[in-house]
């Protein structure tokens, strides 16, 4: 053999060795980074929910506890006495103190599956896709966008409208709290302190003030500041609105109704009204229900928003349970590809009772018949709930968990859920007024024909203020309703069509 020959041959050994040293390094660097295999959760899996989103955040020491913003306590002057939004000096900002999650917290597991433990969390999605429980922070799982709290003044279609006429004093991040929404004219604000003991989190509420009933709400709106709870001007954004047809005569800038001082001695200025004197029944005009509602919806500063009614008082603890169960995300209906909406059973009690604190004590009033299912004596099928006696069966239990996915069809084709949602979800028609009724049917068409899941919660729900509805005819109301039946059906209905289309079993 030639010596080419051999050094050729030598050659080629070296070559092949080091290839296969390549090669097997190669191998050893890839199974230790990649590790065992995580199956994520489908990708599309927030976008129902448009995100998932906000954690509360300890006040004092700025600790994430994925729940609501807790309240900083009123402070107080040299006198003693308790400074409240009203006769402060200057807006006090109380910015809210977050903390970045470590890497850890960033991870998401898959949660271990046994026939044994809570089939709530431990189930698999019908996509075959195995339950996944998130422990990244809400901040770091969703993306939105901060709202401006600054007053300002716009028209809206024929009303004027004061967005954030007087804000709340703590400033709230757009993942940090779900926004309780709601509308009212100034006799119905006997209902907000109570309503915030138990929410205890943002309101952003729409105030109908035309005329001379501007001047009321002014001074209901100071009162409440300077004379009641704290939690008022810390918690609560007033927006204001009246139609362009019934401009009030004098609107002061927003900080002189902050910073007004009132005499409480006087007491509520809602204490002994004569409805009748009201300018609004004066003048005879309806009370624009939808317009308050998308007012006051749209102008949350949070992403997550609970579209109700003032005189519907939440289950305690609400917004930081809620939260808990959006970190969480370890059910099998938040990976349904639908958009959802989460509902809440509605219920009233008898005017000698307070609204029960939990569901024990609710199911408890149900059997003795001091409370029972909101409307059931007006209008029982607008706000029966799928599975309503399931619910009341079912034992209360921690924290908070989807027990049913409803539908708007069927025998539920006329509900009227109450629900958290997002100002993603279709707006309410401003062209329907309270007296006309079926304000809220419209979107429930909307919501039914783009498949919405509405799901109903566990151990949540709704109380109206003490005192049980009865019917009482009201033949000028009956004339309104037929009136906006009409409008419903031969106008709004065609162009929900157009917009949103059709789909078999959805109705208004």
């Amino acid at each position: 053999m030639s010596m080419f020959s051999i050094l050729r041959r030598n050659w080629a050994l070296r070559v092949s060795v080091v290839l296969n040293v390549c090669v097997l390094l190669y191998v050893c660097a890839h199974f230790g980074s990649s590790g065992p295999w995580i199956e994520e959760p489908p990708t599309n899996w927030a976008a129902p929910l448009q995100s998932e989103t906000f954690s509360g955040v300890d006040i004092l020491n700025g600790t994430q506890k994925g729940a609501t913003l807790s309240v900083v306590p009123a402070t107080k002057d040299a006198s003693g006495k308790s400074i409240r939004g009203g006769n402060t000096t200057s807006l006090a900002r109380t910015r809210l103190i977050t903390t970045r999650p470590t890497p850890n917290e960033a991870k998401v597991e898959i949660a271990e599956i046994s026939d044994k433990s809570d089939r709530r969390s431990n189930q698999t999605a019908k996509s075959g896709t195995p339950i996944v429980q998130s422990t990244m922070s809400l901040k770091e799982a969703v993306s939105c966008n901060e709202k401006s709290s600054e007053p300002r003044r716009a028209q809206r279609g024929d009303y004027w409208v004061l967005y954030n006429y007087v804000p709340m004093s703590m400033a709230v991040r757009c993942w940090e709290s779900v926004t309780y929404t709601t509308h009212a004219d100034y006799t119905f604000l006997d209902n907000l302190e109570p309503l915030l003991e138990r929410w205890r989190a943002p309101i952003s509420i729409a105030m109908h003030a035309p005329g001379t009933d501007f001047a009321a709400t002014l001074d209901a709106i100071k009162y409440l500041r300077n004379c009641g709870s704290p939690l008022v001007s810390q918690l609560v954004t007033f927006h204001v609105f009246f139609s362009s047809k019934h401009v009030p005569k004098v609107v002061p800038p927003t900080e002189k109704v902050m910073f007004d001082t009132y005499n409480c001695s006087l007491g509520s200025p809602w204490a002994n009204v004569t409805l009748s004197k009201m300018y609004k029944n004066e003048k005879k005009l309806l009370y624009p229900v939808n317009v308050g509602r998308n007012i006051a919806r749209e102008s949350a500063p949070t992403f997550y928003v609970f579209a109700s009614d003032i005189e519907l008082y939440p289950s305690p603890n609400l917004p930081e349970k809620f939260l808990e169960m959006i970190r969480k995300r370890d059910q099998p209906a938040f990976y349904k590809p639908n958009p959802k909406v989460f509902v809440l059973s509605i219920f009233e009690v008898d005017e000698k009772s307070q609204p029960p604190n939990n569901k024990t004590h609710l199911v408890q009033m149900l059997k003795a018949g001091t409370a029972i299912p909101f409307h059931k004596k007006l209008c029982s099928g607008c706000h029966n709930v799928p599975r309503s006696k399931e619910w009341q069966e079912a034992p209360e239990t921690e924290g908070l968990h989807v027990f049913h996915v409803g539908k708007r069809i069927g025998s539920f084709v006329h509900w009227e859920p109450i629900f958290i949602g997002t100002n993603n979800d279709p707006l309410y028609d401003e062209r329907l007024s309270w007296e006309g009724k079926s304000d809220k049917m419209t979107q429930g068409y909307a919501l039914c024909v783009l498949d919405y899941d509405f799901l109903i919660l566990d151990n949540a729900f709704l109380v109206h203020r003490p005192g049980i509805k009865i019917f009482k005819r009201d033949p000028h109301r009956e004339m309104l309703t037929a009136k906006t039946n009409a409008l419903i059906k031969k106008i709004i209905v065609p162009e929900l069509k157009i917009l949103y289309g059709t789909r078999k079993g959805c109705a208004v």
